[in-house]
């Protein structure tokens, strides 16, 4: 083929694919024309394909500043615009919204207009591989089936494993001559708390990281446990390259349509050790018919035995619940410590209720129903998630053309259309940041708000619809 040949073979290319662009265009404007839709706020962009977003995203980040707070907040609330349409990486529309409409309905009213999409799976995958988390249509469904009754409430009322890892965590934060505690990082003893309770939880098999980070001998002598504690000199541990490799997948996010970026060998070698714990706890699970036995003889690991023998799948769908509860649990409980140390008041006030309500002496006094009948608790739960939400950015994108309810027209009252194949941004942080919602005093820490208010789809510490968070009671 000469080089004219090709140049018309090109030609007819383009003028197909615009013939196609616009007659799709056409009747995407036509859908929402019937439908009384009107066009969101445009978000102007001052180089095009969403550079300057991204730009902006890295400097922020380069100089140390909050992407919440400096990005997103910021747009949001210094035009006042609650929903706005702009230009994301490579080019591709995305609608950004904090209306609590637009959420439920992109959640739940239409939910099967909605999925995670594909590039979710593709920046999760070196470390989750296809789970729950990163998976939609009829695997997500088998994915959501297969984990439900693990979170029953009798399977979450044993808080004896629970208890061990509370007093590790006391046992390692060092006490002066006084008895008091000198300055400390707490966070990463939360971080190991959690880890260590979720090991327990899905394995039956606890890592003991915090006893091992202060030099002290894990008591569980399990293969798991005992992959976990080895480390060559110069290699990581598992509790490291679960940091590393949850580090990355948070970057890749962050990356968007440039989550290939983060891929670096540290990143990739995290993931493998990561991989290989939890292999290694599949691998004698499966030929041993169960997992690791200890006090309380449950683990999630087990149940799942009894519904698939698929290794990999085994081993996706742990890690995911390993990163979802050992991540959130730790960054909520660095949250409320922080809001102690900031408002003793109500640490003073919660310190009260509790010694009033439970018997510090009975263990078994605590519970899901007594823990969840404890209202003053709640609300400092809630508050704390109000304002320093786990997961501040979600998205969701459009499997076919469709319509939220608001954002549109210069009132953003009208209806908006949706084109398949856009996404829809949403940021829990910065809704529960507006003041129209939640009042005047809507940066400050107050318990009290939540007496005698009901969730709703302005609180979204949990997710809501058919994902909704299976951990949030």
């Amino acid at each position: 083929m000469g080089w004219l040949q090709i140049l018309l073979v090109f030609i007819a290319a383009v003028l197909f694919n615009s013939l196609r662009s616009n007659q799709k265009e056409r009747r995407f404007q036509k859908f929402a024309a019937e439908n009384g839709c009107k066009p969101p706020y445009r978000e102007e962009s001052l180089l095009p394909w969403g550079i300057s977003r991204f730009y902006e995203m890295m400097k922020t980040i380069h100089d140390g500043g909050d992407i919440l707070e400096d990005i997103v907040v910021k747009r949001f609330f210094e035009n006042g615009k609650m929903t706005r349409e702009g230009t994301g990486l490579l080019g591709k529309l995305s609608l950004n919204t904090i209306d609590p409409r637009n959420i439920q309905t992109v959640m739940a009213l239409k939910f099967k207009d909605f999925e995670v999409g594909k590039r979710r799976h593709r920046a999760f995958r070196p470390l989750l591989g296809t789970g729950i988390f990163t998976t939609d249509g009829p695997f997500w469904e088998h994915s959501r089936a297969l984990f439900r009754p693990q979170f029953a409430r009798e399977n979450v009322n044993d808080l004896v494993s629970t208890e061990y890892n509370v007093q590790a965590l006391l046992k390692v934060i060092p006490v002066d001559g006084d008895g008091w505690t000198p300055e400390v990082d707490l966070l990463e003893h939360f971080y190991r708390l959690t880890l260590d309770e979720a090991t327990a939880s899905f394995f039956n098999d606890n890592i003991n990281s915090q006893l091992a980070a202060a030099g002290m001998a894990p008591i569980s002598s399990g293969s798991t446990t005992t992959l976990a504690a080895e480390k060559e000199e110069g290699e990581m541990d598992f509790a490291e390259a679960f940091n590393i490799a949850q580090d990355g997948l948070a970057w890749r996010f962050q990356l968007s349509g440039f989550y290939w970026l983060g891929n670096g060998s540290k990143f990739r070698k995290a993931c493998r050790k990561a991989k290989n714990f939890v292999d290694a706890a599949v691998r004698r699970a499966l030929s041993s018919g169960k997992s690791h036995q200890s006090e309380s003889g449950y683990s999630i690991l087990d149940s799942l035995l009894r519904e698939t023998q698929d290794a990999t799948e085994l081993r996706d769908q742990c890690l995911a619940l390993l990163l979802a509860g050992r991540d959130t649990t730790a960054a909520l409980l660095g949250w409320l410590f922080t809001m102690f140390i900031v408002h003793p008041h109500v640490f003073q006030k919660l310190r009260a209720v509790i010694l009033e309500e439970f018997d510090p002496n009975d263990l078994h006094g605590i519970n899901f129903a007594s823990l969840k009948g404890c209202r003053y608790l709640q609300y400092v739960i809630n508050e704390t998630l109000r304002l320093y939400n786990p997961v501040p950015l979600n998205s969701r994108v459009a499997l076919r053309d469709t319509i939220l309810p608001s954002g549109g027209g210069p009132d953003q009252k009208e209806p908006v259309a949706i084109r398949k194949g856009q996404e829809v941004l949403f940021s829990p942080y910065a809704m529960h940041r507006r003041a129209d919602i939640w009042g005047s005093d809507v940066l400050e820490f107050k318990p009290e708000r939540w007496v005698g208010r009901k969730s709703d789809w302005s609180y979204l510490a949990f997710g809501g619809g058919p994902r909704v968070c299976l951990g949030r009671k």
